[in-house]
């Protein structure tokens, strides 16, 4: 069932909501994320709550966020040499694509695992160890990024068809293989120095696995990982893209950002993540480049667990839900000028404004994007 209307989602996922909580038994998913058991695989249950507390609490929460803030400010800074490398004797052309790629991939593994992974400074076995995670990470979101014929037409499984089987137990072996040497490398380093622990995510969780190893199994850290780096990396980058090549294409739009990055932050000053409450028109460039690009057209897909009742539909147990987010953010019917980029549309919540009809997926990174827009401009 692929829904493409705001009540329609809004049903699903309010008054049918427990019983759209499942997700799929993917054939990716089965040997790449751990059987179905990391955060964005799991079905609805004991583990899926565990996975959530784990989340807020430990990964995602305002404190832990903040510990690494000097790391997404020393990476946001290397980017900023970068690009002041290609054009500071003259004027260059420069493909942001790769260098987003290298900005976001670095921050998220440098917060997880406390390496970098991208770039000229990575050298030696590190440079070794990033070809081979970066190698991984390709070959998944290949995958992910197309569906597998075996999920929808079962007996294909029996013959292996394309043998995409033995490929993805293949890669799901080496990407498993891979984060538990990560893990591994920082349990020997947390008893070699206590002062190693917490500094990174792997290390804070690895503390907690000495207290309650029944949560915080590697199983589960490993999962984390894996989903954080996969959620993190390359919508991210592609929303900065996007975000460039809009204002690029909108002088206007450009400008009235430019005047208000000028006015409250000032020429010579960096932008702070705690400065993004002061720029609301910034946001609105964020929320509006989500809107035309949303990172996940169709968000991930839903599994009912029994019998339910959409927009007057009969809906059976067992069927797939998926949200074309894509086509109700530009759908003419609830959006002025629905496939222009026209960030004035998000002021003034509640007075017309059409945020109510937004699904927020990624707005996470506005910081990162806010970065980004001032070092350009």
């Amino acid at each position: 069932m692929v829904v493409s209307s705001p009540s329609a989602v809004e049903e699903c996922f309010t008054t049918n909501d427990i019983v759209f909580a499942n997700r799929p038994p993917l054939t990716l998913s089965k040997y790449i994320s751990y059987n179905c058991t990391t955060l964005s695989s799991a079905s609805y249950g004991d583990h899926w709550r565990n996975l959530r507390r784990i989340s807020t609490l430990d990964v995602f929460s305002s404190n832990r966020l903040n510990v690494f803030t000097g790391i997404r400010r020393d990476e946001i800074k290397i980017f900023l040499n970068k690009l002041y490398s290609f054009s500071s004797h003259d004027f260059a052309k420069v493909e942001l694509k790769p260098m987003l790629m290298e900005l976001t991939f670095n921050i998220i593994v440098r917060m997880v695992a406390g390496k970098q992974y991208d770039g000229k400074e990575v050298t030696g076995k590190d440079k070794a160890e990033a070809k081979q995670f970066r190698e991984m990470m390709k070959e998944i979101f290949e995958y992910a990024g197309a569906s597998y014929l075996g999920d929808f037409l079962p007996f294909l499984q029996w013959f292996d068809y394309q043998g995409f089987l033995n490929r993805v137990v293949r890669l799901g072996k080496r990407t498993d293989g891979f984060l538990q040497d990560l893990i591994d490398e920082h349990r020997c380093d947390d008893k070699a120095s206590s002062e190693s622990r917490n500094e990174t995510m792997i290390s804070h969780l690895l503390c907690l696995q000495e207290s309650q190893p029944e949560y915080y199994t590697d199983e589960i850290i490993k999962g984390l990982i894996l989903d954080i780096v996969l959620a993190g990396t390359e919508s991210s980058a592609g929303t900065l893209e996007w975000a460039m090549s809009n204002l690029l294409n909108h002088r206007e739009v450009l400008e009235k950002a430019k005047n208000e990055l000028d006015l409250q932050i000032g020429e010579e000053s960096m932008m702070d993540e705690s400065d993004l409450s002061k720029l609301p028109y910034l946001l609105n460039i964020i929320t509006e480049t989500l809107r035309l690009h949303p990172p996940g057209p169709l968000l991930l897909p839903h599994l009912s667990s029994q019998e339910c009742s959409v927009g007057g539909y009969h809906v059976e147990s067992n069927t797939w839900l998926l949200v074309n987010v894509w086509a109700i953010h530009r759908d003419p019917e609830f959006w002025d000028d629905a496939i222009e980029f026209k960030p004035e549309r998000f002021e003034s919540p509640g007075q017309g404004s059409e945020t109510y009809k937004f699904i927020p997926f990624g707005l996470g990174g506005g910081h990162v994007l806010g970065w980004v827009l001032q070092i350009v401009l």
